[in-house]
């Protein structure tokens, strides 16, 4: 509908321009916003107000001008001059009930397939593999889950790509603790089973022990230099770390695979080439005796361009250097359009760099578009970062683990004749959902606070709150005896709270495209609270089962399984399960 009453006013702009009350180069950005008060119609622009100085004419006389050249639309029943001159366009509800009623059968929801779609490689998650994840890595890899389902949905091809890092020094120091273990022959499998504790020992050992940190810092080198036993060593290691970040991929419903994984080491063998084609191109530079890249876009406070350290005077290499052969990998073998990476705001300057020397030294080509998605910190109700009682990082296992236990004794209070099965099961669902839409449901560049009672509230912009809705719906029609998708009688909308309804349910293209185009989730959960909160509005003032006739009994079936179906998709986008009853 933005793009009708965009053409109509384009066509409006071509007549006053033939007339010359406009001059002939005007080529204005024409906006067209949703109005919060539905009495000022559908839809308004403020076209005559941005075109009022160029054309030397008092903005609502201007207007009044727009609004009679406007073509004839049987989709727009009524235009309305508001304020100073503000354009406000009323639709034809006939158009309304089409809509819902194509949306309605139709299994995307009249959600358009891009036209030209992308091939997208999606960087997200991340984690470290010396260390179990911990809530510090919830946000990468939910926000950058919701942004690929999306993209997904619209026909991009998304490549996940999850960058674990799974080399560098610290595995020096655990390989040198796997070899004691070893040797006192211990099995290295049963301390494996806590990442957590066995990371601990052996930095305890690195830093108790000079003998053991000189082997530690010698299996580095050894490691980098493809000895067999230390890789044999290093890929149990790897195997194991995997293994727990797949658990807790599988308990969040990301939809990462193993087959998604390209981690640091997957370039080892690419960074002294990568070094080696900047020196080529003339654009390393020795400093203090590392290899640097020294961009004049980035400079310290003395004025000093900052260094991009590719190589170490040890000849160690950096995340800078492995993040440059991602980009190339991603350019030329998987042929990216557009590279995202859902990275904390902390590295923002990082990649900022990063992105200049990779387009500087072409290892990205101009048409590709590099973008950094950065999140805030998740905060602990002491506004600080979150942590455990003890003070220590929350693993993201055990938060998981304790929000279904507080599901469980919320949705057991509340059904006492539940099996234990469904209880369970209810419980998974709803402290899975509610820790992820807390955080989904939040501006991604924001820090956000962490909290159990409000993630699990039936109240307000919460999991538990949208799945409840969807789970009115489900038992109206088992109510009515019908299957969601059987009502086959045409939607007719003769009350407000209707017509509020179906206008919303209209919008959920505009949404995706939003959240698409911008990789902020938080677009579709606002949309997906009002719609929910419309839906509610709507049962109350409009009867279903009980409305004064079968048509508009039939009717109003129609706009709730939209809502129900809108509901399922968009929480499907955000990788949230929806239930049938709770």
């Amino acid at each position: 509908m933005k793009a009708h009453i965009q053409q109509l006013l384009e066509q409006a702009i071509v007549c006053l321009i033939k007339q010359q009350i406009i001059p002939a180069d005007t080529q204005p950005r024409i906006n067209i916003d949703r109005t919060k008060d539905k009495s000022h119609g559908d839809y308004a622009n403020n076209l005559a107000l941005m075109l009022a100085k160029p054309a030397k004419q008092n903005p609502r006389h201007l207007a009044e001008l727009i609004v009679a050249n406007i073509p004839e639309s049987t989709l727009v029943i009524k235009m309305e001059i508001a304020g100073p001159g503000f354009i406000n366009f009323f639709i034809n509800p006939n158009f309304l009930e089409k809509q819902i009623d194509s949306a309605y059968s139709n299994e995307r929801l009249n959600v358009q397939i891009e036209a030209n779609p992308q091939t997208i490689v999606i960087d997200y998650s991340s984690p470290n593999l010396a260390k179990e994840m911990h809530v510090g890595h919830l946000r990468s890899s939910i926000i950058g889950d919701a942004v690929a389902r999306t993209l997904e949905f619209q026909g991009n091809k998304v490549i996940r790509q999850n960058h674990v890092g799974d080399w560098g020094t610290q595995f020096g120091m655990l390989l040198a603790y796997m070899e004691e273990l070893r040797a006192k022959g211990e099995p290295i499998e049963n301390n494996l089973a806590n990442l957590e504790i066995f990371y601990r020992a052996a930095k305890a050992r690195f830093d108790e022990s000079e003998d053991f940190a000189t082997r530690a810092r010698n299996l580095v080198v050894e490691l980098q230099s493809g000895n067999e036993e230390c890789l044999k060593l290093w890929s149990q290691f790897n195997e194991t770390s995997l293994s727990h970040c797949q658990e807790t991929y599988q308990r969040l419903g990301v939809s990462l695979t193993r087959a998604d994984v390209r981690g640091e080491s997957s370039y080892n063998d690419q960074l002294a080439v990568i070094v080696e084609d900047l020196d080529k191109q003339g654009l390393l530079q020795q400093s203090q005796g590392a290899k640097c890249v020294f961009l004049d876009n980035f400079k310290n406070k003395e004025g000093e361009p900052l260094p991009v350290i590719i190589q170490k005077k040890d000849g160690g290499f950096l995340y800078a250097t492995s993040d440059l052969a991602a980009m190339r990998y991603r350019q030329n073998e998987l042929n990216a359009d557009r590279i995202l990476y859902f990275v904390d705001a902390r590295q923002g300057l990082h990649f900022q760099q990063v992105f200049e020397v990779a387009r500087s030294a072409g290892f990205v080509n101009d048409k590709t578009s590099l973008e950094h998605m950065p999140f805030g910190t998740v905060m602990g109700e002491d506004g600080r970062p979150f942590k455990t009682r003890s003070g220590s990082v929350a693993k993201l296992a055990d938060l998981l683990t304790e929000a279904e236990m507080r599901a469980y004794e919320l949705v057991k209070e509340k059904n006492k004749e539940m099996s234990e099965q469904e209880l369970r099961h209810i419980a998974s669902v709803v402290g899975i959902s509610s820790v992820k839409y807390a955080d989904l449901s939040k501006n991604r560049t924001s820090d956000y606070t962490f909290s159990f009672d409000s993630m699990l509230s039936f109240e307000g912009n919460t999991a538990p709150y949208l799945l409840y809705a969807y789970t009115r719906v489900v038992s109206i029609f088992n109510k009515a005896g019908i299957e969601m998708g059987g009502v086959t009688a045409a939607l007719s909308l003769t009350e407000e709270k209707e017509i509020d309804l179906a206008n919303k349910l209209i919008q959920f293209d505009e949404i995706i495209k939003q959240v698409a185009k911008q990789g902020m989730p938080h677009f579709l959960c606002s949309y997906l609270f009002e719609l929910a909160g419309l839906f509610s509005s709507f049962y109350e003032a409009c009867p279903i089962l009980i409305a004064e006739t079968e048509t508009q009994k039939q009717s109003r079936l129609k706009l709730a399984g939209l809502t129900a179906k809108t509901l399922k998709q968009g929480l499907s986008l955000l990788g949230i399960n929806t239930l049938e009853r709770m």
